[in-house]
């Protein structure tokens, strides 16, 4: 007897495959007719939009819309780099940074010979998002580890060692309008807080100058011209430095009713770290009888970096990788992007130059997924050089790799919840972006990636554009 349960099988395939097919239909329909609402809007009359959605379990296409143009991406460019971080490095990957020693130790406690802290680009040293990363849980690590050793003098240098990068810096690709501002801080080897400090200001009325309130001492001159601003004007302080400056200009406006601590980058935070850990051990009676300097000053000045063996004191470790893109994109953090760039060019080629590894990203993605590299042409890890250009294609693809992947739940965590949707945004002038994935009310979830470049008018209006076509997802 013949058995009819092959028949009911293909019946049952042929019957699912149908389904799926007049469902990726109808969500077909429903885009174009939201896209083309979308693009009627005046204030992309002269602007360029490119979307792409493709269904999450097979990593179909069902929409797109010049898929194929690439657009400056903002910092919707940081979830290539958080995957392929995360799929070169794994979520386990950490950071290193060493407290050594050159030199010997006498029998009163004198260390003749360098203190030498040395680091490999994380970005979290003394950061305040984490427990363990916190300036003083960090300094007093390093103050244990010295006191351990019975260490109560340094005839030596106390040496901030930041030459892995060649010291401070900043992508060629940056505007001189961002760098001075936390968000344009720039890359050492040996970051500090996040490489960023705060200024309080005191508002008098509109017009006249904002005071400082006290800071703490610095290495820089800080120079304030800001004035105050009429009441609901907010924050327009921008600082303007560059690395290794000895002057720091803060301009703008700060408003009349805002209580807000403004964050500007600093000209040099590995000297900031070793002046701070000075500080520290002064406090304790453990006295730097030569100079507190970092290792690109003294190359500057034509002195060699210690060549005699280090001894290591202690070795503090940052987050997993997992956390650390945790906060690269809840936040946006565009330090912790330029440090995970400079982390793959190193592992992957031995390189530290930013265009080298934002190259390597491009290649490495077309290997992977047959990208082509002239969809992803990268000046930075974050997103703020203005010059990127990626297509909606490529990022969506990547995207939906990512969903196969071992650690794909530490990437959907990190992405924030925006119109309730898992999505990272992305904004800079005239540019604004969203990339991420949506469940529709039946079940389905798509992975999608949205461009807009050039619109006219605010940028809280086009985002309640966007917001209007994405829904069409749900």
């Amino acid at each position: 007897m013949r058995s009819i349960f092959p028949s009911f099988y293909l019946l049952g395939v042929w019957l699912l495959f149908t389904v799926q097919s007049s469902r990726a239909q109808e969500i077909s329909i429903k885009l174009e007719k939201a896209y083309e609402a979308f693009i009627a809007s005046p204030a992309l009359s002269n602007g360029m939009s490119s979307f792409t959605v493709r269904n999450s379990s097979t990593g179909e296409v069902i929409f797109e819309k010049h898929s194929q143009i690439g657009l400056p991406t903002a910092s919707t460019l940081k979830v290539i780099t958080a995957i392929t971080a995360l799929d070169l490095l794994g979520e386990d990957f950490s950071f290193k940074t060493t407290l050594s020693h050159t030199g010997e130790i006498d029998s009163l406690g004198v260390l003749h010979g360098d203190l030498i802290v040395e680091g490999t680009g994380d970005p979290t040293l003394g950061s305040e998002r984490y427990a363990n990363t916190k300036p003083e849980v960090i300094l007093n690590r390093f103050k244990e580890g010295i006191i351990q050793l019975g260490i109560k003098e340094i005839q030596g240098r106390l040496i901030a060692d930041d030459h892995l990068y060649n010291g401070y810096v900043v992508p060629g690709t940056w505007m001189w309008t961002d760098i001075g501002n936390y968000y344009g801080a720039g890359l050492s080897s040996l970051n500090w807080k996040e490489n960023k400090f705060g200024v309080r200001f005191t508002p008098q009325r509109a017009g006249q100058p904002a005071s400082i309130s006290p800071v703490d001492e610095t290495h820089f001159q800080l120079i304030n011209e800001v004035q105050t601003g009429s009441i609901g004007s907010g924050d327009n302080v921008y600082g303007y430095t560059a690395p290794y400056s000895n002057v720091v200009y803060l301009r703008g406006t700060y408003g009349q009713d805002l209580k807000k601590t403004i964050e500007i980058s600093s000209p040099d935070p590995a000297l900031d770290l070793a002046l701070d850990l000075a500080n520290v051990l002064r406090r304790d009676s453990i006295q730097i009888h030569d100079t507190v300097t970092t290792a690109k000053r003294l190359l500057n000045e034509k002195k060699n970096l210690p060549v005699k063996k280090r001894t290591i004191i202690t070795t503090v470790e940052s987050p997993d990788l997992g956390e650390i893109v945790h906060w690269f994109n809840q936040k946006s953090i565009n330090l912790y992007g330029e440090a995970l760039l400079k982390a793959i060019g190193g592992i992957s080629a031995n390189t530290f130059k930013t265009q080298d590894a934002a190259e390597l990203v491009g290649k490495y993605w077309q290997g992977k997924l047959q990208i082509a590299p002239s969809e992803i042409r990268t000046f930075d890890g974050s997103g703020l050089s203005p010059q990127n250009r990626v297509t909606t294609h490529a990022m969506s693809k990547i995207m939906y790799y990512a969903k196969k992947r071992p650690w794909f739940e530490s990437f959907l965590k990190s992405l924030p919840q925006i119109n309730k949707t898992k999505m990272k945004s992305g904004t800079i002038g005239g540019v604004l972006g969203y990339t991420g994935y949506q469940q529709s009310n039946d079940g389905q979830e798509y992975t999608f990636s949205l461009l807009v470049n050039n619109y006219q008018g605010s940028a809280s209006q086009m985002r309640q554009h966007m917001f209007r076509l994405l829904d069409s997802l749900k």
